[in-house]
């Protein structure tokens, strides 16, 4: 595991053209990043959506930031009102909004302005399956993804669901940012394996940046 390692300065690893893992660039701001989260649960609580085809959802989520992305009987999209309380979604805290930027900045992409955060809830068991994010208008914005809480196995495949799958161990604080040539690769999350993280507890949180509009 990444933890054994003494030296906690952040560095990178290239995963694929157009993409690249931020190890620990979130470490220092977690304490801050966690209790924002709990602010947009708060407005916006939790909770696990039902897909188009009736699967309901192991990972909760909610978002926040001018749209949110959720899912119903009817298909996915982006709005900017939550469907369980009606309202708008909260508005996206500085401190996520200053993260993403600076992490897409140091993956090469200087110009992002991101308008939406899925903030995904994972608690042992919990998975995502294999998919593209490809509900975005802005297809040329990368994906700006950090983890906090208990580490999880990120699968990273290619443009075509049977392209064989990296499999990159993510750790409190870890931040992956995909685009370019990679914007629209397969990924998935492994079920999470039960455990105690010392800040964050039993969970994992996944907040995803992206430019919908």
């Amino acid at each position: 595991m990444l933890d054994l390692f003494a030296d906690e300065t952040p560095w990178s690893e290239p995963l694929a053209p157009g993409a690249v893992i931020l190890r620990r660039l979130a470490r220092e701001q977690s304490a801050e990043l966690l209790v924002a989260i709990e602010q947009v649960a708060t407005l916006s609580p939790f909770r696990q959506m039902v897909t188009p085809g009736g699967y309901t959802m192991s990972v909760a989520m909610t978002n926040c930031g001018p749209l949110g992305w959720s899912t119903d009987h009817r298909g996915y999209c982006y709005s900017p009102v939550d469907p369980l309380t009606a309202k708008p979604w909260p508005a996206m805290p500085d401190v996520f909004c200053k993260l993403a930027q600076a992490a897409a900045a140091r993956a090469g992409y200087p110009a992002f302005q991101p308008d939406a955060c899925l903030i995904n809830r994972y608690q042992p068991g919990a998975k995502l399956s294999l998919h593209q994010d490809k509900d975005e208008a802005r297809l040329e914005a990368p994906i700006v993804s950090v983890s906090l809480g208990l580490p999880a196995t990120f699968q990273f495949g290619g443009l075509k669901r049977t392209d064989p799958l990296q499999r990159v161990w993510l750790e409190h604080g870890d931040v992956v940012v995909w685009g370019g040539a990679s914007r629209l690769f397969y990924h998935a999350v492994l079920p999470l394996k039960a455990g105690n993280h010392p800040q964050v507890g039993p969970w994992r949180y996944n907040l995803t940046f992206r430019c919908a509009t």
